[in-house]
């Protein structure tokens, strides 16, 4: 495969060529995946994390209503919005391969690798039904152990006629 030379270029200088190009290529890339980083915060103001653009959490915030929603929803609030900031991220790191390399198969790749969209009712910190949760009956009380079985006996040696069932 000949390569695609201008006139009078010579081999070196196109190598040098595309040198330069995949240095500025790689800058822009290194520039547009560390401002990938995201911040979300939840609609009702109760959670806000940051993520550095390797899917890092870098900050956890709880706001005022943060107390009102108690421990499990609480927890269900901070993983919806860190699961929404690692999306983002995702994107936006996918996103900038996409704007730097374009599309094709390794910005394909890279796209397969994005973390599914949320189910459409993924509001993580909205209230709770009135129902009563399920509770679960706390575990029966340990059994006390079995008393210990009496001994074996081995039968008299007179007895011989019943050696061939039972070998004791």
């Amino acid at each position: 495969m000949q390569p695609n030379l201008g006139p009078g270029e010579d081999f070196q200088l196109l190598l040098e060529r595309q040198v330069r190009e995949m240095q500025s290529k790689a800058a822009a890339l290194n520039e547009a995946i560390s401002a990938a980083g995201a911040t979300v915060r939840t609609r009702d103001g109760a959670v806000t994390v940051t993520l550095a653009p390797n899917g890092a959490l870098t900050n956890l915030e709880l706001g005022h209503r943060a107390c009102e929603l108690g421990p499990a929803r609480l927890t269900k609030a901070i993983m919806g919005a860190v699961r929404d900031a690692q999306r983002q991220t995702a994107r936006a790191v996918a996103d900038s391969f996409a704007t730097i390399n374009g599309d094709g198969e390794s910005t394909d790749m890279v796209r397969s690798f994005l973390p599914p969209d949320p189910p459409p009712d993924g509001d993580f910190a909205a209230p709770e039904s009135a129902a009563e949760p399920e509770r679960t009956p706390p575990p029966a009380p340990p059994r006390p152990p079995a008393p210990p079985s009496a001994p074996r006996r081995r039968p008299p040696a007179d007895d011989h006629l019943d050696d061939e069932s039972n070998p004791w």
